[in-house]
Protein backbone atom coordinates (compact mmCIF):
# COMPACT_ATOMS: atom_id res chain seq x y z
CA UNK A 1 0.00 0.00 0.00
CA UNK A 2 1.61 3.76 -0.89
CA UNK A 3 0.97 6.38 0.86
CA UNK A 4 -0.93 8.19 -1.84
CA UNK A 5 -4.84 8.66 -1.51
CA UNK A 6 -6.78 5.03 -1.66
CA UNK A 7 -10.55 4.36 -1.75
CA UNK A 8 -13.57 1.71 -2.56
CA UNK A 9 -15.00 -0.49 -0.12
CA UNK A 10 -13.56 -1.43 3.19
CA UNK A 11 -15.86 -3.32 5.76
CA UNK A 12 -15.58 -2.37 9.57
CA UNK A 13 -15.04 -6.26 10.06
CA UNK A 14 -17.37 -7.60 12.32
CA UNK A 15 -14.80 -10.23 15.33
CA UNK A 16 -16.24 -13.82 15.63
CA UNK A 17 -16.16 -15.32 19.24
CA UNK A 18 -16.12 -19.27 20.43
CA UNK A 19 -19.13 -20.69 22.62
CA UNK A 20 -16.77 -20.34 25.81
CA UNK A 21 -16.49 -19.08 28.94
CA UNK A 22 -14.35 -16.05 27.76
CA UNK A 23 -16.12 -15.97 24.52
CA UNK A 24 -12.39 -16.35 22.89
CA UNK A 25 -11.48 -15.13 19.51
CA UNK A 26 -12.15 -17.63 16.87
CA UNK A 27 -9.47 -17.49 14.60
CA UNK A 28 -10.83 -19.91 12.18
CA UNK A 29 -13.81 -18.38 11.55
CA UNK A 30 -12.45 -14.64 10.94
CA UNK A 31 -9.93 -15.56 8.18
CA UNK A 32 -13.27 -17.34 6.63
CA UNK A 33 -15.22 -14.26 7.09
CA UNK A 34 -12.10 -12.42 5.42
CA UNK A 35 -12.01 -14.05 2.40
CA UNK A 36 -15.23 -14.49 2.04
CA UNK A 37 -15.73 -10.29 1.77
CA UNK A 38 -12.33 -10.11 -0.48
CA UNK A 39 -14.12 -12.38 -2.76
CA UNK A 40 -17.05 -10.38 -2.54
CA UNK A 41 -15.06 -7.65 -4.11
CA UNK A 42 -14.25 -5.27 -1.32
CA UNK A 43 -10.98 -3.38 -1.64
CA UNK A 44 -9.45 -3.94 1.98
CA UNK A 45 -10.57 -4.62 4.86
CA UNK A 46 -10.80 -2.91 8.36
CA UNK A 47 -10.36 -5.14 12.06
CA UNK A 48 -10.43 -4.16 15.34
CA UNK A 49 -12.44 -1.23 14.91
CA UNK A 50 -15.64 -0.24 17.20
CA UNK A 51 -17.40 -2.43 14.69
CA UNK A 52 -15.33 -5.29 15.76
CA UNK A 53 -15.50 -4.81 19.58
CA UNK A 54 -11.33 -3.72 20.13
CA UNK A 55 -12.99 -1.94 23.59
CA UNK A 56 -13.44 -5.41 24.77
CA UNK A 57 -9.74 -6.57 24.02
CA UNK A 58 -6.99 -7.62 25.12
CA UNK A 59 -4.18 -5.29 23.31
CA UNK A 60 -2.68 -9.13 22.81
CA UNK A 61 -5.97 -10.16 21.34
CA UNK A 62 -6.05 -6.71 19.30
CA UNK A 63 -3.04 -7.33 17.41
CA UNK A 64 -3.18 -11.34 17.33
CA UNK A 65 -6.48 -10.25 15.20
CA UNK A 66 -4.75 -8.16 13.08
CA UNK A 67 -2.57 -10.59 11.92
CA UNK A 68 -4.91 -13.39 11.12
CA UNK A 69 -6.79 -10.89 9.24
CA UNK A 70 -2.98 -10.54 6.93
CA UNK A 71 -2.13 -13.93 7.10
CA UNK A 72 -5.90 -14.97 6.22
CA UNK A 73 -5.81 -12.57 2.85
CA UNK A 74 -2.15 -12.69 2.52
CA UNK A 75 -3.12 -14.42 -1.31
CA UNK A 76 -5.07 -11.32 -2.03
CA UNK A 77 -4.21 -7.85 -3.28
CA UNK A 78 -5.92 -6.01 -0.67
CA UNK A 79 -4.25 -3.78 1.92
CA UNK A 80 -5.41 -4.30 5.74
CA UNK A 81 -6.23 -1.30 7.53
CA UNK A 82 -6.15 -2.23 11.30
CA UNK A 83 -7.56 -0.11 14.53
CA UNK A 84 -5.12 1.78 16.15
CA UNK A 85 -6.93 4.10 18.42
CA UNK A 86 -7.12 5.06 22.11
CA UNK A 87 -8.03 7.90 24.30
CA UNK A 88 -3.97 7.59 25.55
CA UNK A 89 -1.38 8.81 22.77
CA UNK A 90 1.27 6.70 24.51
CA UNK A 91 -1.07 3.79 23.83
CA UNK A 92 -2.33 4.44 20.71
CA UNK A 93 1.28 4.83 19.37
CA UNK A 94 2.46 1.22 20.75
CA UNK A 95 -0.55 -0.49 19.10
CA UNK A 96 0.02 1.60 16.05
CA UNK A 97 3.38 0.02 16.25
CA UNK A 98 2.15 -3.43 17.08
CA UNK A 99 -0.18 -3.20 14.29
CA UNK A 100 2.57 -2.06 11.89
CA UNK A 101 4.74 -5.29 13.09
CA UNK A 102 1.63 -7.74 12.97
CA UNK A 103 1.82 -6.28 9.13
CA UNK A 104 -0.95 -3.78 8.93
CA UNK A 105 -0.68 -2.14 5.56
CA UNK A 106 -1.98 0.86 7.21
CA UNK A 107 -3.90 2.49 10.56
CA UNK A 108 -6.81 3.51 11.41
CA UNK A 109 -7.02 5.58 14.68
CA UNK A 110 -10.66 7.10 16.40
CA UNK A 111 -10.13 10.42 18.04
CA UNK A 112 -9.60 10.18 21.75
CA UNK A 113 -12.60 9.42 23.40
CA UNK A 114 -13.48 10.53 27.00
CA UNK A 115 -11.00 12.71 27.96
CA UNK A 116 -12.53 14.74 25.21
CA UNK A 117 -9.16 17.07 24.61
CA UNK A 118 -9.05 20.54 22.59
CA UNK A 119 -8.59 20.70 18.86
CA UNK A 120 -4.47 21.34 19.69
CA UNK A 121 -4.25 18.43 21.88
CA UNK A 122 -6.50 16.51 19.30
CA UNK A 123 -3.95 17.32 16.80
CA UNK A 124 -1.05 16.35 18.76
CA UNK A 125 -2.17 12.95 19.26
CA UNK A 126 -2.47 12.18 16.05
CA UNK A 127 0.59 13.79 14.83
CA UNK A 128 2.44 11.95 17.57
CA UNK A 129 1.36 8.65 16.32
CA UNK A 130 2.00 9.53 12.57
CA UNK A 131 5.71 10.25 13.90
CA UNK A 132 5.76 7.50 14.72
CA UNK A 133 4.56 4.96 12.67
CA UNK A 134 5.17 5.55 9.28
CA UNK A 135 2.09 3.55 7.96
CA UNK A 136 -0.93 5.28 6.05
CA UNK A 137 -2.85 6.56 8.29
CA UNK A 138 -6.96 7.18 8.39
CA UNK A 139 -8.47 9.89 11.02
CA UNK A 140 -11.80 8.76 12.51
CA UNK A 141 -14.23 11.33 13.53
CA UNK A 142 -17.62 9.55 15.53
CA UNK A 143 -18.56 12.15 17.90
CA UNK A 144 -21.56 10.06 18.78
CA UNK A 145 -18.91 7.87 20.17
CA UNK A 146 -16.14 10.23 21.51
CA UNK A 147 -17.98 13.11 22.94
CA UNK A 148 -16.25 15.76 20.39
CA UNK A 149 -15.78 16.55 16.75
CA UNK A 150 -12.70 16.73 14.95
CA UNK A 151 -12.87 20.41 13.88
CA UNK A 152 -12.96 20.84 10.08
CA UNK A 153 -9.51 23.22 10.94
CA UNK A 154 -7.57 20.66 12.46
CA UNK A 155 -8.48 17.39 9.57
CA UNK A 156 -7.14 20.35 7.14
CA UNK A 157 -4.07 20.70 9.21
CA UNK A 158 -3.34 17.41 9.46
CA UNK A 159 -3.92 16.30 6.02
CA UNK A 160 -0.37 18.01 5.54
CA UNK A 161 1.25 15.39 7.26
CA UNK A 162 2.70 13.22 5.16
CA UNK A 163 1.17 9.86 6.83
CA UNK A 164 -2.20 11.09 7.47
CA UNK A 165 -4.04 9.99 3.96
CA UNK A 166 -7.69 9.82 4.93
CA UNK A 167 -10.72 10.91 7.22
CA UNK A 168 -13.24 8.86 8.14
CA UNK A 169 -16.34 10.68 8.21
CA UNK A 170 -19.03 9.62 10.98
CA UNK A 171 -20.39 12.47 12.38
CA UNK A 172 -23.80 12.85 10.18
CA UNK A 173 -22.78 15.75 9.40
CA UNK A 174 -22.85 16.89 5.48
CA UNK A 175 -21.57 20.07 5.42
CA UNK A 176 -18.51 19.74 7.76
CA UNK A 177 -17.83 16.26 5.32
CA UNK A 178 -18.22 18.47 2.31
CA UNK A 179 -15.64 21.49 3.49
CA UNK A 180 -13.06 18.43 4.58
CA UNK A 181 -13.39 17.26 1.13
CA UNK A 182 -12.71 20.55 -0.94
CA UNK A 183 -10.22 22.47 1.55
CA UNK A 184 -7.95 19.02 0.89
CA UNK A 185 -8.55 18.44 -2.44
CA UNK A 186 -5.01 19.50 -3.71
CA UNK A 187 -3.88 16.77 -0.61
CA UNK A 188 -3.12 13.03 -0.89
CA UNK A 189 -5.88 13.14 1.35
CA UNK A 190 -9.10 10.86 0.87
CA UNK A 191 -12.41 11.45 3.02
CA UNK A 192 -14.50 7.84 3.20
CA UNK A 193 -18.00 7.76 4.39
CA UNK A 194 -18.02 6.23 8.07
CA UNK A 195 -22.22 5.89 7.60
CA UNK A 196 -23.65 3.52 5.65
CA UNK A 197 -26.30 5.86 4.82
CA UNK A 198 -24.57 8.83 3.60
CA UNK A 199 -21.89 7.03 1.56
CA UNK A 200 -23.54 7.70 -1.71
CA UNK A 201 -23.71 11.73 -0.99
CA UNK A 202 -20.21 11.34 0.49
CA UNK A 203 -18.83 10.25 -2.61
CA UNK A 204 -20.55 11.75 -5.06
CA UNK A 205 -19.58 15.05 -3.43
CA UNK A 206 -15.61 13.93 -3.91
CA UNK A 207 -15.06 11.03 -1.27
CA UNK A 208 -13.09 8.25 -2.00
CA UNK A 209 -15.21 5.22 -0.10
CA UNK A 210 -16.81 3.87 3.11
CA UNK A 211 -15.66 2.09 5.73
CA UNK A 212 -18.43 0.06 6.33
CA UNK A 213 -20.70 -1.92 8.56
CA UNK A 214 -23.19 -3.07 6.12
CA UNK A 215 -20.24 -4.82 3.59
CA UNK A 216 -19.85 -7.45 6.42
CA UNK A 217 -23.62 -8.90 5.00
CA UNK A 218 -23.64 -7.38 1.50
CA UNK A 219 -20.01 -6.56 0.04
CA UNK A 220 -20.74 -7.06 -3.70
CA UNK A 221 -23.75 -4.20 -3.58
CA UNK A 222 -22.00 -1.91 -1.35
CA UNK A 223 -18.97 -2.21 -3.45
CA UNK A 224 -20.98 -1.75 -6.86
CA UNK A 225 -22.46 1.09 -5.10
CA UNK A 226 -19.08 2.94 -4.62
CA UNK A 227 -17.69 2.25 -7.26
CA UNK A 228 -20.45 3.19 -9.62
CA UNK A 229 -20.41 6.31 -7.89
CA UNK A 230 -17.14 6.80 -7.99
CA UNK A 231 -17.52 6.28 -11.75
CA UNK A 232 -20.11 8.64 -11.77
CA UNK A 233 -22.59 6.27 -12.68
CA UNK A 234 -24.88 7.52 -10.75
CA UNK A 235 -27.78 5.56 -11.57
CA UNK A 236 -26.72 2.04 -10.95
CA UNK A 237 -25.20 3.65 -7.74
CA UNK A 238 -28.76 5.02 -6.83
CA UNK A 239 -30.29 1.59 -7.56
CA UNK A 240 -27.71 -0.14 -5.03
CA UNK A 241 -28.63 2.98 -2.66
CA UNK A 242 -32.28 1.76 -2.98
CA UNK A 243 -31.61 -1.87 -2.65
CA UNK A 244 -29.35 -1.27 0.37
CA UNK A 245 -31.59 1.13 2.47
CA UNK A 246 -33.41 -0.66 4.79
CA UNK A 247 -30.48 -2.67 6.05
CA UNK A 248 -28.83 0.41 6.54
CA UNK A 249 -31.71 1.84 8.53
CA UNK A 250 -32.19 -2.21 10.40
CA UNK A 251 -27.96 -2.15 10.85
CA UNK A 252 -28.24 1.02 13.53
CA UNK A 253 -31.89 0.35 15.04
CA UNK A 254 -29.36 -0.65 18.20
CA UNK A 255 -25.64 0.11 19.19
CA UNK A 256 -23.35 -0.96 16.68
CA UNK A 257 -22.13 -3.78 15.79
CA UNK A 258 -25.73 -5.60 17.54
CA UNK A 259 -27.52 -5.54 14.67
CA UNK A 260 -24.62 -6.27 11.88
CA UNK A 261 -23.60 -9.70 14.20
CA UNK A 262 -27.00 -10.51 14.53
CA UNK A 263 -26.86 -10.31 10.61
CA UNK A 264 -24.12 -12.58 10.38
CA UNK A 265 -25.58 -14.98 12.55
CA UNK A 266 -28.60 -15.10 10.43
CA UNK A 267 -27.01 -15.38 6.94
CA UNK A 268 -24.77 -18.37 8.62
CA UNK A 269 -21.24 -16.39 8.67
CA UNK A 270 -20.53 -16.48 12.13
CA UNK A 271 -22.48 -16.83 15.63
CA UNK A 272 -23.95 -13.43 17.15
CA UNK A 273 -22.10 -13.67 20.13
CA UNK A 274 -20.81 -10.65 21.28
CA UNK A 275 -19.03 -9.45 24.93
CA UNK A 276 -20.50 -7.71 27.76
CA UNK A 277 -21.99 -5.19 27.72
CA UNK A 278 -23.63 -5.81 24.20
CA UNK A 279 -26.80 -7.35 24.44
CA UNK A 280 -28.94 -9.59 21.57
CA UNK A 281 -31.61 -7.86 19.46
CA UNK A 282 -35.02 -8.81 20.61
CA UNK A 283 -37.15 -11.21 18.38
CA UNK A 284 -39.08 -8.47 17.11
CA UNK A 285 -35.95 -6.95 15.92
CA UNK A 286 -34.05 -9.99 14.75
CA UNK A 287 -37.68 -11.22 12.16
CA UNK A 288 -37.38 -7.36 10.97
CA UNK A 289 -33.64 -7.83 10.12
CA UNK A 290 -34.05 -11.12 8.77
CA UNK A 291 -37.47 -10.01 6.44
CA UNK A 292 -35.34 -7.47 4.74
CA UNK A 293 -31.65 -9.66 4.44
CA UNK A 294 -34.16 -12.05 2.67
CA UNK A 295 -35.13 -9.43 -0.06
CA UNK A 296 -32.05 -8.78 -0.60
CA UNK A 297 -31.33 -12.61 -1.91
CA UNK A 298 -29.72 -13.70 -3.83
CA UNK A 299 -27.18 -11.84 -4.47
CA UNK A 300 -26.54 -10.38 -8.03
CA UNK A 301 -23.89 -11.29 -10.17
CA UNK A 302 -21.11 -8.92 -10.34
CA UNK A 303 -21.82 -5.73 -12.25
CA UNK A 304 -25.52 -6.52 -12.62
Amino acid sequence: MTHDPFGGTFPAMTTPFRDDAELSIDFETLGDHARRLVEGGVDGLVPVGTTGESATMTHDEHIEVVAATVDAVADYDVPVIAGAGSNNTRESRRLARRAADAGADGLLLISPYYNIPEPAGMEAHFRAVADAVDLPQIIYNVPGRTGRNIDVETAVSLASHENIVGYKAASGDMNRICEVIERTAADSFGVFSGDDALTLPVVATGGVGTISVAANVEPRRTSEMVEAARADEMDRARRRHRELGPLFRELFVRTNPIPVNEACGIRGYHDARMRAPLSRLSDTEREALRRVLEALEPLPEAGA
